[in-house]
C-alpha cells in the first residue's frame, strides 16, 4: 500500500496537488518513512519528476555508516518500489486518504489515552493536531462534475417543459414542468384550487393526455369530490349531464382516467408520500393540501412547513417528478388580485425559497348588491425560475365543469 503512494510521489504533477511536502513521513512504516523523507528532500531541489534510481542514489549516498545487511534491505525495497506498477491518481487518492485515517486515528487514540490516565486534562494537544491536519487530510470522495457543456445545456433546456400546460395564457409565459421542478400553488378558500389542479391535469390536452402518470394525493376534501372535479373537467360535462349521458362521459373520461390515480392520505406525512413516489415511479404529483404533510416535532409552524417544502423539493428530485404543492393563502390575500409570496398561509419565506414556480389564484372583489358571483380568476406567477417571467394571468373557472378557460 505505501510503496505506490511513494512511488507516485515521485511525480511532479501529484506531489504539488496533494502537498506531498506536507504528508507526515510518520504516515510510513519505519524504513518507508526514511524514502519520503528523501523524496522531499529531491523535490526542493532539483523541482521536477523524478526516478526511483535517482531516489536510490541519493539515498544511499546521503548515508556512507549504513551496515551492510541495512543496505541490503533498502536495495530490496527499492527493486519492488521500482517493480509497481503506476497506479491511477484516483486510486492513489484512495490509499493515501486510509494511511492518513489510519496514522490521525493512531494519534488520537494515543491522547485519547493520556486523558484516561490522567497525564493530559488539556484539549489543546487535540485541537492542535485537529488544526494542523484540516488542510492535509486527503478525503476518500469522488466526484463526478456535471456535464455543462453547450450541447448539454441546450439540450436540458429544451425538456425543462415536457408536460405542457393546456391553459393557453399560461403555457405562453411558462410553456411547462418536467421531473425535479416543485410547483407551489396557493388561493384563499373557495377560490378554485382543486379545480385548478384537476384542469390541467384531467381536461383537454392536459397533463394525463399528453401521456403523464398523475398521483393526487387529497387530505382536506372527501376522495369523490375531488375525483367528481376530474371527471367533469375530462368530459366537459356537468355532473347532472354525465348522469343523463354516462355512456359518453365515459368515452371522454377514457382518455385520462388510465394514468390518473387519487387517494384520501389524511393523516400522513412526507416520509408516506416518498415511499408512494419511490413505489410508483409518477410524472406528476399533486399534494391537496401540501402543508398537512407537515410532520411534527417542530418549534414553530413556518419553521415544519419549511422542512415540508424541501423534503417535497427532495422528492421532486430523487424521483423524478414533478410535483404540485397546494396551500392556503393568509388572510392578507382576501379581496386582492394582485398577490405575492408573503400571502403564504404560516410559512415565511420556506415554502418560497423551494418553489421552481408559484401560481397564485386570486379573483375580483365581490361588489355589493350583485347576487351573481364572478368567476374571473387571476394567476399570479410569483416566483418562476423556469423561465423568469413574473405578472398576472387572467382566464375563467367553468365552474360547472371544473375547467380554466382562456
Amino acid at each position: 500500500m505505501e510503496l505506490p503512494i511513494l512511488k507516485s510521489l515521485l511525480n511532479k504533477e501529484f506531489y504539488t496537488e496533494y502537498r506531498g511536502a506536507t504528508i507526515p513521513s510518520k504516515l510510513f512504516s519505519k524504513d518507508n518513512a526514511k524514502i519520503k523523507t528523501m523524496i522531499d528532500e529531491a523535490m526542493r531541489k532539483y523541482n521536477r519528476d523524478l526516478t526511483v534510481d535517482e531516489i536510490e542514489g541519493l539515498f544511499f549516498a546521503s548515508d556512507p555508516s549504513m551496515t551492510t545487511a541495512q543496505e541490503h534491505q533498502y536495495q530490496m525495497t527499492f527493486s519492488k518500489m521500482r517493480k509497481e506498477i503506476d497506479v491511477g491518481q484516483d486510486v492513489a487518492q484512495d490509499i493515501l486518504s486510509s494511511l492518513y485515517r489510519h496514522y490521525l486515528g493512531e494519534e488520537i487514540a494515543n491522547i485519547g489515552w493520556q486523558y484516561v490516565n490522567g497525564t493530559n486534562d488539556s484539549l489543546e494537544p487535540l485541537r492542535h493536531m485537529l488544526d494542523n491536519y484540516r488542510d492535509d487530510f486527503i478525503p476518500d470522495i469522488s466526484v463526478e462534475w456535471d456535464d455543462i457543456s453547450i450541447e448539454n445545456i441546450l439540450a436540458k433546456d429544451d425538456e425543462e417543459a415536457k408536460w405542457v400546460f393546456n391553459l393557453p395564457p399560461l403555457a405562453d409565459r411558462v410553456a411547462g414542468v418536467n421531473a425535479g421542478h416543485l410547483i407551489i400553488g396557493g388561493a384563499r378558500p373557495n377560490t378554485g384550487k382543486t379545480s385548478f389542479h384537476a384542469s390541467l391535469i384531467a381536461g383537454p390536452n392536459g397533463f394525463a393526455e399528453q401521456g403523464a402518470k398523475c398521483i393526487i394525493l387529497c387530505n382536506e376534501e372527501a376522495t369523490h369530490r375531488v375525483a367528481r372535479r376530474y371527471l367533469t373537467a375530462a368530459s366537459g360535462m356537468h355532473i347532472a349531464e354525465v348522469r343523463k349521458n354516462p355512456r359518453m362521459a365515459q368515452q371522454r373520461y377514457a382518455r385520462v382516467r388510465d394514468n390518473i390515480v387519487i387517494k384520501d392520505v389524511t393523516g400522513k406525512d412526507m416520509h408516506w408520500v416518498e415511499a408512494v413516489c419511490k413505489t410508483y415511479k409518477p410524472d406528476i404529483v399533486v399534494l391537496d393540501m401540501g402543508d398537512k404533510f407537515a410532520g411534527s416535532g417542530f418549534t414553530t409552524q413556518h419553521e415544519a412547513l419549511k422542512a415540508c417544502a424541501i423534503h417535497a423539493r427532495q422528492i421532486a428530485k430523487e424521483y423524478g417528478c414533478a410535483l404540485f404543492y397546494m396551500s392556503q393563502l393568509s388572510a392578507d390575500a382576501e379581496n386582492k388580485i394582485v398577490l405575492d409570496q408573503s400571502m403564504m398561509e404560516g410559512s415565511k419565506t420556506g415554502k418560497a425559497s423551494e418553489a421552481d414556480l408559484m401560481l397564485l389564484i386570486s379573483k375580483n372583489r365581490p361588489v355589493e348588491g350583485e347576487e351573481e358571483q364572478d368567476y374571473e380568476r387571476h394567476i399570479n406567477i410569483a416566483k418562476n425560475k423556469l423561465t423568469g417571467w413574473h405578472g398576472i394571468l387572467t382566464c375563467q373557472l367553468n365552474y360547472h365543469i371544473g375547467r380554466y378557460e382562456a
